[in-house]
């Protein structure tokens, strides 16, 4: 995948698709092989920080200590003091929590309580604060550079499919912008691979409403054209070969019997 493949497959999928009355995602799509999801050390599960926003404003929840929790409330969206964890005991609680943010922050010294509480709903659905992001900080942390690049935070992983995908960037945003968080998308995951790009076995982009289309497929179906207009080529001399008559084999004169 390089830039130019990646700004066509952008152009398709824009002037393919209707209009919306609203404004579409725009996602990535990443097709793997030669992964065996069963052994642990090959399962994707990373974290890639773009350059650029989404598009799309990230909700982030602070599960705190007393230290903590001013901060929280002012840079975070919701922020919930260890001494209110008791109110998530229900798992209808937990579970309507972990599906209305998109990262959760915790204070390191509280996190025994946290998985406690939060464990049986948060891990199922991968919404533990997970040191890789950085959203494990200890009691004196500031937590507003560590929210604005949460901002810009994708997660890559694989869970029972090989395929990745993930939003990269909304229809009103500048070219150069969506281009670039696929391509730092593209590259993160390529550095985390065992076999690096033979790794990967194709790439999509595709709007909310409108169908994938392939990274790269002219150049794909421009190298197969060339390919099949060989073997029509070969074909045609071999048939052409078939139509020339072989040579008359000359009879021989029969011998005359004697009287």
């Amino acid at each position: 995948m390089n830039k130019e493949q990646v700004t066509q497959a952008l152009k398709k999928i824009k002037e393919s698709s209707a209009k919306r009355n609203f404004t579409q995602s725009i996602d990535l799509i990443i097709n793997l092989k030669d992964i065996n999801l069963k052994k642990p050390e090959q399962v994707v599960n990373l974290y890639a920080t773009l350059h650029y926003s989404k598009g799309k404003k990230v909700k982030i929840c602070a599960l705190v200590g007393p230290e903590l929790l001013p901060q929280a409330k002012q840079v975070c969206d919701l922020a919930i003091s260890v001494d209110d964890f008791t109110k998530y005991q229900e798992k209808k609680e937990a579970k309507k929590l972990a599906t209305s943010y998109d990262f959760f922050i915790a204070q390191a010294t509280i996190m025994p309580k946290l998985a406690t509480t939060f464990g049986r709903v948060f891990g199922p659905k991968g919404k533990m604060p997970n040191p890789k992001a950085g959203c494990v900080v200890p009691p004196n942390a500031n937590l507003k550079p560590l929210c604005e690049k949460l901002q810009k935070t994708i997660k890559l992983q694989t869970k029972n499919d090989l395929i990745i995908q993930t939003m990269v960037g909304k229809e009103d945003m500048k070219e150069e912008e969506v281009i670039d968080n696929i391509m730092t998308v593209y590259d993160s995951l390529v550095h985390n691979l065992a076999g690096g790009k033979n790794n990967i076995k194709n790439s999509y982009l595709k709007l909310t409403m409108g169908k994938p289309f392939k990274i790269g497929k002219e150049e794909v179906e421009e190298i197969e054209d060339k390919k099949e207009k060989a073997k029509k080529e070969e074909k045609q001399a071999d048939e052409k070969k078939a139509e020339v008559p072989a040579p008359k084999k000359e009879k021989m004169p029969k011998e005359k019997k004697n009287d």
